[in-house]
């Protein structure tokens, strides 16, 4: 992966003045829109500019390039799939764990399924992610990690704190790798991995008593 890109591409600055926040919003949403009918490696900055009627200097002020654009959309999902997991988990705290976990993943598909640009946007950041990138956790996965631990830790307290966040984080990991590799599949097999990934948390968990 070429010395691992070097350092991920990021935005160069953030907007502070509601002027500048609505357009960076428009320029990520045309992007977006661009991405999901021609693909990420055939949308341009200059495209992408165009579109939303902007001149290509107003995005390079906020967007060195497209890698930095993409990552922005994929943090926005990120931050809504956060506030998707704060709810239902506050919702399914007190189920039992198969419940608990058949309906998080079922939550979490339907989110991807009722936005077009999901795949468009986490395909492309997939493939430019490092190894340093697959290895962390991005900030709401953090955010994820440190409630999911909490759970189990509620749900059997002679785990210990230590061993539900690695027991959390193995979940997360490979929940989100399977999933991920699920939206990449026709239907059939995204079904059918969506079905294995419950399998796998579930009977995971289960051993922990949890």
């Amino acid at each position: 992966m070429a010395n691992d890109r070097q350092k991920a591409s990021t935005m160069r600055r953030q907007p502070k003045q509601a002027r500048s926040q609505e357009r960076v919003h428009h320029i990520l949403d045309v992007a977006e829109q661009l991405f999901i009918e021609s693909g990420y490696e055939q949308a341009t900055t200059r495209a992408i500019a165009s579109r939303a009627k902007v001149p290509v200097g107003s995005l390079y002020q906020f967007f060195p390039d497209k890698e930095a654009i993409v990552r922005a959309l994929a943090n926005r999902y990120f931050e809504q799939e956060y506030h998707l997991f704060v709810q239902l988990h506050a919702e399914l705290a007190n189920t039992d764990i198969a419940t608990y976990v058949d309906q998080m993943i079922d939550a979490f598909k339907q989110f991807a399924d009722d936005h077009p640009g999901y795949c468009a946007v986490m395909k492309p950041l997939i493939d430019l992610m490092t190894v340093a990138d697959a290895s962390a956790f991005d900030e709401y996965d953090q955010l994820i990690l440190t409630e999911l631990a909490k759970f189990l830790s509620q749900r059997n307290s002679q785990l210990g704190f230590a061993r539900c966040e690695m027991i959390a984080t193995t979940v997360l990991k490979a929940s989100n790798e399977i999933l991920w590799l699920a939206f990449s599949r026709d239907e059939h097999d995204r079904q059918q991995l969506i079905a294995e990934t419950k399998t796998l948390i579930t009977a995971y968990l289960q051993t922990y008593r949890i």
